[in-house]
């Protein structure tokens, strides 16, 4: 019998890899995607695993890159899709170029949105398949600083419940994945990696945090936060109000030098 697909997006580095790195380990082919050549010395790293892995370099912020990755797998059933593909953007929200703020916007909501649909329409007639949403604890904060970003998880560990709602009677699954700060490229592809605290903090280790994601996908729980720390402070963040939480989030995201890159405005 063929091996069971997963498809996981982001899969060049950090959480996604190590998700695809559990998948393989189980004997799922793999169909990995990004937006970056890394791509492809990914997909030779797990190939040792003795699975049949494709690599996709695609933009998935579009839907034409996202129809490129569903052509790619060739009519065949995906058994598990991770919905890991998501951009950062660090700064003030009135310094953000707007191209780089619709980017984050196009590739963490619009795109995202249009796989989950595209994949879902498939698994719900089978009656069977399972997905995984990266979101975050972000998505519970008002991200000063980082704005737009902890806009975009708000919205997906959102619509990771609604969609799961609407398919309950179903045997497909969604879960969410809520991660904190991460051991990944994020903070240096946000420019946040050298200039704010967050970046420069201790952060969780993706291999962790990829085993809490697939385990809480695997046992069809509605969503997992992965770490102690972050457990505490999503939990607080139900309670805390907003504009406490906006002012928590500035200690941890403003950057060091914006009062002199603001030129006293």
């Amino acid at each position: 019998m063929a091996n069971k697909l997963a498809v996981i997006t982001g899969a060049s580095t950090g959480i996604g890899k190590e998700i695809a790195k559990i998948a393989a380990g189980e004997g799922y082919d793999l169909i990995i995607v990004a937006d970056e050549p890394q791509i492809d010395a990914a997909a030779g790293e797990l190939s040792s695993f003795g699975v049949d892995v494709q690599a996709i370099e695609a933009d998935l912020s579009t839907f034409e890159g996202n129809d490129q990755l569903l052509a790619a797998c060739g009519g065949r059933p995906i058994d598990v899709l991770v919905a890991n593909a998501g951009r950062g953007l660090g700064q003030g929200f009135l310094e953000q170029d707007p191209a780089e703020w619709r980017r984050v916007i196009d590739t963490n909501v619009t795109g995202t949105t249009y796989l989950l649909q595209k994949v879902l329409q498939q698994m719900v007639p089978r009656n069977e398949g399972n997905v995984l949403i990266t979101g975050s604890i972000a998505g519970l904060i008002p991200g000063a600083w980082q704005a737009v970003y902890n806009g975009t998880k708000a919205y997906l560990d959102s619509l990771s419940y609604a969609i799961r709602e609407e398919i309950k009677d179903t045997d497909v699954n969604v879960t969410v994945l809520m991660p904190g700060p991460t051991e990944t490229q994020f903070f240096r592809r946000a420019d946040m990696e050298r200039n704010t605290p967050v970046g420069q903090s201790e952060k969780a280790d993706a291999a962790k945090v990829a085993q809490d994601g697939w385990g809480a996908m695997t046992s069809h729980k509605p969503h997992v936060v992965s770490g102690f720390m972050n457990k505490v402070q999503a939990a607080m963040s139900h309670i805390t109000p907003d504009t406490l939480n906006a002012k928590m989030h500035t200690g941890m995201a403003k950057p060091d030098d914006v009062e002199e890159s603001r030129g006293g405005l």
